[in-house]
């Protein structure tokens, strides 16, 4: 039996006639930019995340990179982040005109070391970028004590739903950063048909700029304060994600039960590191992501047995191509590449049966003789 890495379309069958009957809503009404859809799941957003206000916008990368704008971070800035994530959150700040620095990760969890990027701050620096990697957020209230004053953006397009406990209290992913940057890409725990994005945010300021930011600069249609971006979430996409938020939290439990299923399968495997959780955190599992020794050679044996799988990321953002100019060499985030030389990620998606979870684990198994 071959197993995707994700089955959309598993998902989709069980959701069917919600979603359908909301995109006719949106056709029928002929109000595609805009409107109540994205007013509704903005709305719906906030509430989510225990924020003031949320705004929609075209993707996840659109998100980072008003956020970015947001707080000032322009041609002559510093934006400190982690190099093991998707491109976007290094490739926004590039595109602002600021200066991507990258710093190392904690080797458990792969989100930021809050000791490493309060090291990096300089007068230069305009935010800090966590990254809540796979699912599991960062800890935002350590960058924030360690580095006091400096805007911290929180990468958690991972992580929509996930939740971290911050002095005895627990706090969603988005809602202690100055700004929380969310996507609804597809293969995301909420993910829409096509691209979509969000921000949130406690501070009314910031939520003015935002808005104006995603929408050409403008609050007053044909006028301009600003240059801004042409930003704006699909209403289609809203009505989708409206339709999918209502199973997010089962969605997400689900994952959190496969994962428990494969912790336990390959708790007698030495070569296996699973996936740590921090006590203080309940992730949302957008990825379950091993460490294994020979990796291309363990990635084959999947393949042959038919079980999907992927590596994000095998390179890490220090060492592109692309961010050549800022002469990075091997070595400089070392936990980062270690990562990205180890790292394996399994199906985890939530409509995963009990069989193809065995057959995951078998194929894994096998491959460490067990």
């Amino acid at each position: 039996m071959s197993v995707p890495l994700l089955d959309l379309r598993a998902q989709h069958a069980t959701i069917r006639e919600e979603v359908v009957s909301a995109l006719l809503k949106v056709v029928d009404d002929q109000a595609f930019i805009l409107g109540k859809p994205v007013a509704d799941l903005e709305t719906e957003i906030a509430r989510l995340s225990n924020a003031k206000y949320a705004v929609g916008c075209a993707s996840g990368t659109d998100a980072l990179l008003i956020a970015y704008r947001a707080v000032g971070a322009v041609a002559g800035t510093e934006v400190i982040t982690s190099p093991f994530t998707f491109f976007a959150t290094g490739g926004a700040i590039h595109n602002v005109g600021a200066k991507p620095v990258f710093v190392d990760i904690d080797p458990r969890t792969f989100n930021i070391n809050p000791a490493a990027a309060a090291a990096a701050v300089t007068s230069k620096t305009k935010a800090i970028v966590p990254v809540d990697l796979f699912g599991q957020m960062a800890a935002v209230e350590d960058v924030a004590r360690l580095a006091p004053g400096v805007p911290i953006i929180e990468d958690a397009a991972q992580s929509i739903g996930a939740r971290r406990k911050i002095d005895g209290t627990w706090r969603m992913a988005g809602e202690t950063a100055t700004i929380g940057t969310f996507s609804f890409f597809p293969s995301k725990n909420l993910g829409g048909y096509g691209d979509g994005g969000a921000v949130v945010t406690q501070d009314e300021g910031l939520f003015n700029e935002l808005m104006r930011l995603r929408t050409h600069g403008s609050t007053k249609t044909y006028f301009h304060e600003i240059v801004g971006y042409n930003s704006r979430l699909d209403a289609l996409q809203a009505a989708v994600l409206l339709a999918k938020l209502p199973h997010l939290t089962a969605w997400s439990a689900k994952r959190r039960a496969n994962a428990a299923f494969y912790d336990a399968a390959f708790a007698d495997i030495a070569d296996v590191v699973t996936p740590f959780v921090e006590p203080v955190s309940e992730s949302i599992f957008n990825q379950y992501t091993i460490r294994v020794p020979r990796r291309e050679e363990f990635r084959a044996h999947l393949a042959a047995k038919g079980i999907g799988h992927s590596v994000y990321y095998p390179l890490a953002l220090h060492l592109q191509p692309c961010f050549g100019y800022l002469e990075y060499t091997q070595g400089q985030c070392p936990e980062s590449e270690r990562a990205s030389a180890e790292v394996v990620s399994l199906p985890i998606y939530p409509e995963l049966t009990p069989a193809q979870l065995d057959e995951v684990v078998a194929a894994v198994r096998g491959f460490f003789g067990k």
